[in-house]
């Protein structure tokens, strides 16, 4: 059953540890991406390009606010909840460690956005209202359209920089699915998400494929956004 069908099965409520996993998982991502892109603006070559990542971290510290909030309306804690996830994510940003403030943009842009479109396939499975919240939190309202028109207008200013950051995007991507995996496998709950357990079905080796498959187009969309090779 794809995950944008409207009777996709929502998570029984035994599952809540689950859905406290992914919660986590989520608001730890967003929260690190609130830290880097604050850095990121330390590092901007212009005034504007400062302001600018600085709001976008902000935005992304609200999205951090809001899934600690519902982790605490599911009778979480919001620490406990990231705890799992800080060891797997913070070793996949040292072995992704920009060169340049371009490849940390890159990264904020295509390595978030691959990881974070796993997440939401995996919340096809969870409740309505965490579902939406979720969609809400990873919904792309615009702001990141600041990290691709910086990206791309360093490509248009100097098309020696394309090749080299194509290359970066293509190794984010490869490391951004491997590590979204390996923490899903290693949590039953969000495993159990998305391949289902006796009383609630996820997916089918079909739907899983088609997942993949539509992470990947978003991931295609998004390198066109910065001007460059998929």
């Amino acid at each position: 059953m794809a995950p944008d069908d409207e009777s996709t099965p929502a998570a029984e409520p035994g599952s809540r540890d689950a859905v406290v996993d992914l919660l986590g998982a989520l608001a730890y991502g967003e929260l690190t991406a609130f830290s880097r892109l604050a850095g990121d603006a330390e590092l901007a070559p212009s005034l504007r390009d400062k302001v600018a990542l600085a709001q976008v971290a902000a935005v992304e510290l609200r999205h951090y606010e809001q899934l600690a909030e519902r982790i605490g309306e599911l009778g979480g804690d919001p620490h406990d909840a990231m705890a799992p996830f800080v060891a797997p994510v913070d070793a996949f940003h040292d072995r992704t460690a920009p060169n340049d403030w371009l490849e940390g943009l890159v990264k904020a842009y295509v390595g978030d956005g691959v990881a974070m479109d796993f997440y939401r396939e995996v919340a096809a499975y969870v409740d309505t209202d965490t579902r939406a919240l979720v969609e809400t939190v990873l919904a792309d309202q615009g702001h990141t359209d600041v990290v691709a028109a910086a990206v791309r207008g360093a490509v248009e200013r100097d098309a020696r920089l394309a090749g080299r950051l194509a290359l970066w995007a293509r190794r984010l991507v490869g490391e951004a699915l491997s590590q979204a995996q390996r923490v899903a496998v290693d949590r039953d709950g969000l495993a159990g998400l998305l391949v289902g357990t006796e009383t609630a079905p996820g997916a089918d080796l079909a739907e899983i494929g088609r997942m993949f498959a539509r992470i990947m187009e978003r991931h295609g969309e998004r390198m066109a956004r910065l001007g460059l090779a998929p």
